[in-house]
């Protein structure tokens, strides 16, 4: 998460939604500030602001970059995260988002579960899926990487609260990546204003005057 962060400047990072402890995940936060919201249901003592995740009481284009620390995939309407997280980034601003795959062995044991796993996801969102609503949003990927090559079991799989054994990316890689890290930036269109065109006279044929129909006698 640390790489993802480089070269994410400005004075204002926004972390929607609640991963783990904020001192882990944003680590290498290069903004002025950064904030984290978390929703209402799911309020912690780390979180600056509690709010419906798909209405933020933030102003519109007010961040230079979001976070979303496996948000989507616990959210009713994640396609109304999205548009919000849209709203309050500025212009050229970064968004970072991080998922699970549904395929992998995180996700066949989310579908094995009806509670999801982790407890409370609801769906997984592939990063095909995720990468058209920000196209239609009008951003640009820059980066898709997966990350999570340990398996979804045993003593040594990562827990929500220990976000560090789950952001680190491993040297011995055995399982098949179980998440992705995408990153994209919001395209600024600028609009020029076309003139209008001052009207032509029609101009004679050769030099010569426009030769007129003769009038009938009659």
């Amino acid at each position: 998460m640390s790489e993802a962060l480089d070269d994410v400047f400005g004075w204002e990072l926004l972390q929607v939604g609640t991963w783990g402890s904020r001192e882990a995940l944003l680590a290498g936060c290069r903004t002025r500030r950064h904030a984290v919201v978390a929703n209402r249901r799911a309020l912690r003592g780390d979180a600056d602001i509690a709010a419906r995740l798909s209405q933020l009481p933030i102003a519109n284009g007010a961040v230079d970059a979001v976070v979303l620390p496996h948000t989507l995939e616990f959210e009713t309407d994640p396609y109304a995260v999205v548009r919000e997280a849209d709203r309050v980034l500025a212009g050229e601003g970064q968004l970072i988002v991080l998922g699970f795959r549904p395929l992998s062995l995180w996700g066949f044991r989310s579908r094995a579960i009806s509670r999801g796993y982790p407890p409370g996801l609801k769906r997984m969102l592939g990063a095909r899926r995720v990468a058209d609503w920000l196209e239609l949003l009008g951003y640009d990927v820059s980066l898709t990487r997966n990350y999570l090559f340990t398996p979804p079991w045993g003593s040594t799989a990562p827990r929500p609260d220990v976000p560090s054994a789950l952001l680190r990316r491993g040297w011995l890689k055995p399982w098949p990546a179980g998440a992705y890290l995408m990153k994209a930036r919001k395209r600024v269109y600028t609009l020029t204003p076309i003139r209008p065109r001052a009207r032509q006279t029609a101009q004679p044929i050769g030099g010569l005057a426009k030769p007129t129909t003769p009038r009938q006698s009659n």
